[in-house]
């Protein structure tokens, strides 16, 4: 019997004990508009995930973790560990999309704990030089422009010109390449090679991809697939480009496990919010041999850019071999803004006392480890480039706590009993309401000076097209060479 108590006892302190500072190489997966359910593991009827399917059922899961409604604000977060809003960032567009200069970041204060960065894919956070990935702490810059391939706006948000999502010009250290494939197998690629090259040191590999936002184009063989079930172009490619990433995940998976790198580092998968009813479509999408195949969002409310449970509750998978538990899943509520000061105790940095995150780390020691509730407070803020924000304080916004979520002040949901938001309970709590519009009042007084970007003219410049433009006069753009695994 003592034997036993010691060999539990050696088990449990194996598993998660003293995990601060203890500096794992830390590789962080985010995709664009994939959302919660897409993915085998959390209920998906017929999309086929066995990589990410098999990272669950190793990893310590997180259920109930949100982000914001769309994709550069959530960025911001992840940056800074502070509300989107506290960065400046209240658009994807139009100079709104620039993350604060005053922001300290991720990478900044990774370094500061001996780690190098690299980024490969979306950065989304400004692409005026000053606010380029570059210029925000790392060293490694492997990106497209603005928030997705190709697109371009009446403001600096732009990628090079012309761009494509199959063999895309891709900005490397400051210079373009031509790139020879389709966008996230190149992604992927190029950060293997980084992190083959940085394995005897500490690093932060951020694998950014753009996939599967829209346009909605994926690899033939993927977008064939559910053509041939009957699927639109456009779902073809959402489900495809997904489908995709799967597959790159496990080539990751399998190189780390080669490169005898599982158990010194720490993999994070998630998405930066729901998925879109553009790319995943609504009803029925595809019939053959009498199987309907219907779209699936995990009967949850909401979809990207709503503040509903849909629009912001995402996938956090947690991958640390012999370190953290496997097939775990902590229900406690946490938010995009944890994931800096997690990643910094982890490594050992100086984790900032005053911004809005806190700390995974416990959870990832016991995922039901004791975790203090507090309010999240969400908002589309897609208002018009120039209106008072002050206006629409009180339009498209969501406040999220353990039990309950309120939307715009006329709907209240028990989570806790009605996890798809089908039963509003806003007159019958009015207690709970005043409680948290009392706390939204509060938080929207302490973020709004914080606007930085409200009145920002609109650039002629997109530097993206000024840089591009530079290189081609200057010899041209030159191949990327594909590096070798």
């Amino acid at each position: 019997m003592k034997i036993l108590l010691i060999l539990l006892l050696a088990s449990i302190t194996a598993f998660g004990a003293e995990l601060s500072g203890k500096k794992p190489n830390i590789i962080l997966v985010i995709t664009d508009d994939q959302g919660y359910g897409q993915m085998g593991r959390h209920g998906h009827p017929w999309i086929e995930t066995p990589n990410l399917d098999s990272l669950y059922d190793k990893s310590t899961m997180f259920s109930a973790f949100h982000v914001s409604p769309t994709c550069a604000p959530t960025r911001a977060a992840l940056m800074t560990g502070n509300v989107p809003f506290k960065n400046g960032i209240t658009h994807t567009i139009l100079e709104r999309e620039r993350m604060a200069l005053s922001a300290v970041t991720l990478p900044q204060m990774l370094k500061k704990a001996g780690y190098t960065s690299g980024i490969f894919g979306k950065w989304h956070l400004g692409d005026e030089k000053e606010y380029q990935p570059e210029s925000r702490g790392f060293d490694e810059v492997f990106i497209h422009g603005a928030g997705g391939i190709g697109q371009a706006y009446k403001c600096s948000c732009a990628d090079a010109p012309g761009n494509k999502y199959d063999d895309p010009v891709i900005r490397h250290n400051g210079k373009f390449v031509k790139t020879k494939g389709f966008c996230t197998d190149i992604f992927f690629t190029q950060a293997l090679s980084w992190i083959k090259q940085k394995r005897d040191k500490p690093f932060f590999a951020y694998i950014s991809t753009n996939a599967p936002h829209g346009p909605f184009i994926a690899p033939e063989k993927n977008r064939k697939k559910f053509e041939g079930l009957g699927f639109q172009k456009k779902t073809a490619g959402f489900y495809g480009m997904i489908e995709n990433i799967d597959e790159n995940m496990g080539r990751l998976l399998k190189y780390l496990k080669e490169w005898k790198m599982e158990e010194n580092t720490l993999v994070i998968f998630m998405s930066d919010n729901g998925t879109t009813g553009n790319g995943a479509g609504r009803g029925a999408l595809g019939k053959k041999d009498g199987k309907s195949f219907q779209m699936y969002n995990a009967s949850m409310k909401g979809m990207k850019g709503s503040p509903n449970e849909g629009g912001t509750r995402v996938p956090v998978l947690c991958y640390w071999k012999g370190t953290l538990k496997e097939k775990v899943i902590s229900d406690r509520l946490t938010a995009h803004i944890d994931i800096l000061p997690t990643l910094v105790e982890l490594a050992g940095g100086e984790v900032p006392k005053n911004i809005d995150g806190k700390s995974m780390v416990p959870l990832l020691e016991n995922p039901q480890a004791d975790w203090s509730d507090r309010n999240l407070f969400f908002h589309v803020a897609r208002w018009k480039t120039g209106d008072d924000p002050d206006k629409h304080k009180y339009n498209k916004f969501g406040i999220r706590n353990t039990q309950y979520r309120l939307i715009n002040n006329k709907e209240l949901y028990d989570i806790s009993k009605d996890p798809g938001e089908k039963n509003n309970i806003y007159s019958q709590k009015p207690e709970v309401v005043k409680s948290m519009m009392e706390a939204y009042d509060k938080w929207w007084k302490e973020v709004r000076p914080y606007m930085v970007n409200e009145d920002a003219p609109m650039s002629k410049t997109r530097p993206y097209h000024v840089w591009y433009e530079e290189q081609m006069n200057n010899g041209g753009i030159p191949a990327w060479k594909e590096p070798e695994l």
